[in-house]
């Protein structure tokens, strides 16, 4: 994926900045019409090769944009993090107040050493794991009783995804989509050289940039 985002990617900037469609904005040969019409000069194109020129257009567009926007211009710098003695109760409401989905684990030095994630939660609630928050709730609306009870006591280092995958602030949105996509993962901490943490880069920031330099 050097240099390139997968269809996947595209599909969520297109539908995220509503783009409806599959790699470009999608033309009516209605619209292509009155944009030749428009020009004042005589133009020997078709409405189909224009449509071919546009979206390939836009697809040199994006992967431009990807090489040239980095980790350090779309991170999140005011980064929402545990430690990893917190015990997970104070961790499940610090990421509920946040409305996010997972934070990184730093150690008294700043260094990252783990990913906290719904994922981790789920994982580690024990018998018949259940695949998402809202079997969790099915389960104890069902009167099965509380599937996190066997994990209540238990600390961040206990339940993080360790060692973390993370980026370096140069890396750019084509490295970061890739790495985000090979590892299935929404989120990626960024650190520097030494290891401590600089920033937070999500599926939801790559997207965004898009929608900003795009719109």
């Amino acid at each position: 994926m050097t240099g390139l985002l997968n269809q996947e990617a595209l599909m969520s900037i297109n539908q995220n900045c509503w783009f409806p469609g599959a790699s470009s904005v999608d033309l009516s040969d209605a619209d292509i019409l009155e944009a030749m019409a428009s020009i004042q000069e005589y133009i020997d194109i078709t409405p189909k090769d224009f449509k071919e020129i546009y979206q390939i257009a836009f697809q040199h567009a994006v992967n431009r944009l990807t090489r040239s926007m980095t980790a350090q211009q779309i991170m999140t710098r005011n980064v929402i993090f545990a430690h990893p003695d917190m015990d997970i109760i104070q961790i499940a409401f610090r990421m509920a107040d946040a409305q996010i989905s997972g934070l990184p684990v730093i150690d008294d030095a700043r260094r990252v050493v783990g990913v906290i994630s719904e994922k981790d939660f789920l994982r580690r609630m024990g018998g018949a794991v259940p695949d998402s928050f809202m079997s969790v709730i099915a389960q104890c609306l069902s009167n099965r009783g509380c599937l996190a009870i066997p994990i209540r006591n238990k600390t961040a280092k206990e339940i993080m995804t360790a060692p973390a995958i993370t980026a370096r602030a140069n890396d750019n949105i084509s490295e970061l989509s890739r790495m985000l996509k090979d590892h299935h993962i929404n989120r990626l901490p960024i650190v520097n050289d030494d290891g401590t943490i600089a920033g937070i880069v999500s599926r939801g920031d790559i997207v965004n940039s898009f929608c900003a330099k795009i719109l």
